[in-house]
């Protein structure tokens, strides 16, 4: 067992206000080779009765050596404080208002967490969210606590020509020794995880954005001098992203100087620091011959996410991390929206839902299941998850479901009108939403409170006599006597919540049925019904013939829907006919997962794949019926994951080997279709890459072809990829092809292929993540040990998170090998888990998240898998971040 098992650190329920809040704070930072000299001197309030003289706790690290300590300007004697690991105690503070000087020693060269300040290729950088600024000072690290900042920072001019941090440059000069230093004054209130800095060797591109208002402000991406190239991407994405707040949400940007920097090094996707972002360097850079559509994707939706922080995140905070989804939840609401409006709507919301079912809904179904405002945690690191990111948006998104999208920027107004400069809960943003149009919403209040995906059944009825439909739905199965919502970690009943269900009547001609219910208005072609209760039923009046229902249109609640009697022919119907985009797609992936159960079932039975009658039709039909921008995803198959909750302990690698078996029925069946699809989408000698929706729907219907093209093995189509690759001008096209030849099996072209993309980019690391994590998801059978080869491989840097998160968990996503029967993957993972725990906590934990799903799998892998949890929990000196995970997947 670990020498100290971790113990419950925080829990909801025990929030009190802080004893002391901080007025403001100079910082000032000596940044050195080996060693960092950071003087902090605090304005410290109390906020307490006056009765009352509490001790003053500050929290810090143990690779934080405290050097002087003083107050009111006198050095505090050594009785009257007490340090420990964990922070700094001013036992006897003095009454009233006092100034506190703290002054630390760090190595940020040795710091391989990335957390606090650190080196990364050299510069200087610091990653405060969530706990991290207690890696640099001594300080009230929690963000209700919010004060002014002044930072000034000293340097070697020649090693750090760059400093930077948060706010207006109000200062520089030169200093002894080669040095020189910045100061920088943020006159907003925040709290310390928004606090930034970066110093070092960097290139600048500059731009501006004239507001709303009329004030010009000046937009700055660093880089190192090799990328400054590859950033106009990201600029012109932060230049939509202001744009789009101020005529979607009306909110301007508040400072004139807006600053991004790329960093190689960094757990995280970026952070939304106050005027001072930091990102990973793979969600900046960006040119068409080193990124693919869905890098470009990404980029501009993450830009924007951490641009539009500046609002939701920065000016309105969080009270404490319980309410880490009130920011986060709510901003990928909004990136969503964007990249929406900036691309292709329907095709975004595909995107989200299928992320949400094959990743989070599986999140929700297992040891870490946890509602979007958690209530307690180990570690605040483990809670930065999908749950709180992606199930938290679509919270957000029954808001607008239920108050309309003008309700909803109305409730939005106010949220800031009431909250500006504010730390506040996620029961405050409600209020704000049900005040604004005078609502009542606290059935919404248990989305944030409950645990799991909730099950949503739905049974129809109709009365030729007298021309009404009903529909029931259940939250509850009464004769059962258990909710449909399964029971999860700490939470094993549950209540209804209020589900909205965006619907709408197709006539047995495809047309939309007007709708009124008994007793109501007309209300058009389409409704949002409010589902609250465990059985609810709504009549709908002056049905002519008996419709076929289109249900949770939009994907308007994320839960699981069952429609009791609905047919293949209803699903066919919905195809066809359907208004809502959504619910076309859904109808075909809800006959390709009814086809993978039924030959999943009939494999377990026979021992063999395949079938007499199970063929494809219905997804024959799915891709005749939709048009081109949507065939990409009409044709993708739903990922193994969604299955799960309807296959008790399955066999992962044979229900790969029946999707496997599907895709060459597909690709057969549909052959001259998808070649036709690849000749029509193909671009023209000499065309130049653009990324718009059109193109990459272009692009992804000819690449997803190609795909299922490759699974036939044909030597004519394998020698047509290694002909495209060669061939291509950009990446997109280029990893697909390499892709596709390693689906194929490649033969000798393979290695020669993989060989010949290393060589042409050995000098780009982020193109070579591609390389890294296609080699590791292979499905080639004991690819283990080639993964273990790659560890040794230039490519590959252990401290580096990327490489990480593409070798390691590009091999977890492999049923072939990360579940093979011999337990060889597990093992594997297993030491991953162990060596990166003692360079990167964060890390680590990631990769042992591989394990959290064992419940879904068969007896012997869930053995296989369990031997290897508590291998990792009986290893000495485990951190914090990888015990949690451990315990609590140990405990399920």
């Amino acid at each position: 067992m670990p020498t100290s098992p971790p113990t419950l650190r925080a829990a909801l329920q025990d929030y009190t206000p802080p004893p002391y809040l901080i007025d403001s704070v100079h910082l000032n930072f000596l940044l050195g080779d080996t060693v960092t000299r950071v003087e902090s001197c605090m304005q410290v309030l109390p906020n307490h009765a006056a009765s009352e003289r509490p001790p003053l706790f500050l929290h810090g690290c143990e690779d934080v050596k405290l050097v002087a300590v003083k107050v009111n300007g006198e050095s505090l004697p050594v009785e009257q404080y007490e340090v420990e690991s964990s922070g700094l105690t001013l036992k006897t503070p003095p009454a009233g208002a006092f100034e506190l000087e703290v002054h630390t020693d760090l190595h940020p060269d040795q710091n391989t967490s990335l957390e606090g300040l650190y080196t990364s290729g050299g510069n200087f950088c610091t990653q405060c969210e969530a706990e991290g600024f207690r890696g640099i000072t001594f300080f009230m690290d929690r963000p209700d606590v919010m004060a002014k900042y002044t930072t000034r920072i000293e340097a070697d001019k020649a090693a750090c020509p760059v400093l930077l941090s948060n706010g207006n440059l109000v200062g520089s000069g030169e200093a002894e020794g080669g040095r020189h230093f910045t100061v920088w004054e943020d006159p907003f209130r925040k709290p310390c995880y928004l606090f930034a800095l970066v110093a070092g060797d960097l290139c600048m591109k500059e731009d501006t954005f004239t507001t709303c208002s009329g004030r010009s402000v000046a937009l700055r991406i660093f880089t190192r001098a090799h990328d400054i190239g590859r950033v106009d991407f990201a600029m012109q994405s932060l230049k939509r992203s202001m744009k789009w707040d101020e005529e979607v949400f009306g909110l301007e940007y508040d400072l004139d100087l807006f600053n991004i920097v790329a960093v190689d090094d960094f757990n995280m996707g970026a952070m939304e620091n106050k005027s001072l972002n930091i990102f990973n360097s793979r969600l900046v850079l960006a040119t068409p011959d080193t990124a693919t559509d869905g890098d470009f994707g990404r980029i501009e939706g993450v830009v924007g996410h951490e641009y539009f922080h500046n609002w939701t995140g920065n000016r309105v905070t969080c009270r404490d991390w319980f309410q880490l989804t009130l920011k986060e939840g709510l901003t990928v609401y909004r990136d969503q929206e964007f990249s929406a409006d900036m691309n292709s709507r329907p095709v975004r919301r595909v995107e989200d839902v299928c992320r949400l079912r094959a990743a989070q809904f599986q999140e929700d179904n297992g040891p870490m299941a946890h509602p979007i405002r958690p209530e307690s945690y180990i570690k605040m690191d483990n809670f930065y998850t999908l749950t709180v990111y992606e199930k938290g948006a679509e919270v957000i998104r029954l808001y607008e479901a239920v108050l309309g999208k003008a309700g909803f920027r109305k409730g939005m107004d106010l949220y800031f009108q009431r909250h500006d400069g504010q730390a506040v809960t996620c029961d405050d943003f409600l209020a704000a939403m049900a005040d604004a149009n005078g609502e009542d919403l606290s059935a919404l209040a248990k989305w944030y409170s409950q645990a799991g995906t909730p099950r949503l059944s739905v049974a129809a009825e109709y009365s030729p006599a007298d021309k009404t439909y009903t529909l029931r739905f259940k939250q509850a199965s009464c004769g059962a006597r258990r909710l449909l919502l399964p029971p999860t970690p700490g939470q094993p009943t549950k209540d209804p919540v209020l589900i909205p269900v965006r619907m709408g009547l197709l006539a047995p001609d495809g047309g939309e049925v007007p709708l009124k219910l008994r007793g109501g208005e007309m209300l058009g072609s389409e409704a949002v019904l409010r589902v609250t209760k465990a059985e609810q039923e709504f009549v709908f009046e002056g049905v002519e013939q008996a419709p076929v229902p289109s249900l949770l249109r939009g994907f308007s609640a994320p839960v699981h829907m069952t429609v009791e009697g609905q047919s293949d022919e209803d699903l066919l119907h919905l195809l066809a006919h359907d208004t809502d985009s959504f619910n076309r797609w859904e109808a075909g992936h809800v006959l390709a997962k009814k086809l993978m159960r039924a030959l999943y079932a009939a494999a377990k039975d026979s021992n063999e794949v395949g079938g007499r009658g199970l063929g494809g039709t219905g997804m024959v039909c799915v891709y005749a019926r939709v048009d081109g921008a949507f065939k990409a995803f009409a044709i993708s198959l739903p990922e193994n994951s969604e299955l799960m909750d309807k296959i008790p302990e399955a066999d992962p690698i044979l229900l790969h080997e029946v999707r496997e078996f599907l895709t060459r029925q597909l690709a057969a069946r549909l052959r001259p279709e998808l070649e036709a699809a690849v000749a029509e989408n193909d671009s023209a000698p000499g065309e130049q890459y653009e990324f718009t929706a059109a193109a990459c729907a272009r692009r992804a219907l000819k690449n997803k072809a190609l795909g299922y093209l490759a699974a036939l093995g044909d030597p004519g189509v394998t020698e047509q990829l290694l002909h495209r690759f060669r061939g291509a001008t950009n990446m997109t096209d280029e990893i697909n092809a390499l892709a596709a030849l390693d689906r194929a099996g490649g033969g000798s072209a393979l290695p020669a292929a993989l060989t010949g993309f290393y060589q042409k980019w050995e000098q780009e690391p982020l193109v070579l993540l591609k390389w890294l994590a296609l080699q590791a998801g292979s499905n080639v059978a004991g690819n283990v040990a080639a993964v273990r080869r790659l560890m040794a491989h230039p490519a590959f840097h252990i401290t580096n998170p990327n490489s990480c998160y593409s070798l390691f968990l590009g091999f977890a996503r492999s049923p072939v090998n990360f579940h093979a029967a011999d337990g060889s993957g597990y093992e594997f993972m297993g030491d991953v888990v162990l060596q990166l725990d003692k360079i990167n906590h964060q890390v680590a934990s990631r990769m042992v998240s591989a394990f959290t799903t064992f419940k879904n799998y068969d007896q012997q892998r869930q053995a296989l898998m369990r031997a290897q949890l508590q291998r990792i929990m009986d290893t000495e000196g485990l951190s914090d971040n990888v015990f949690e995970i451990v315990s609590k997947s140990l405990k399920a």
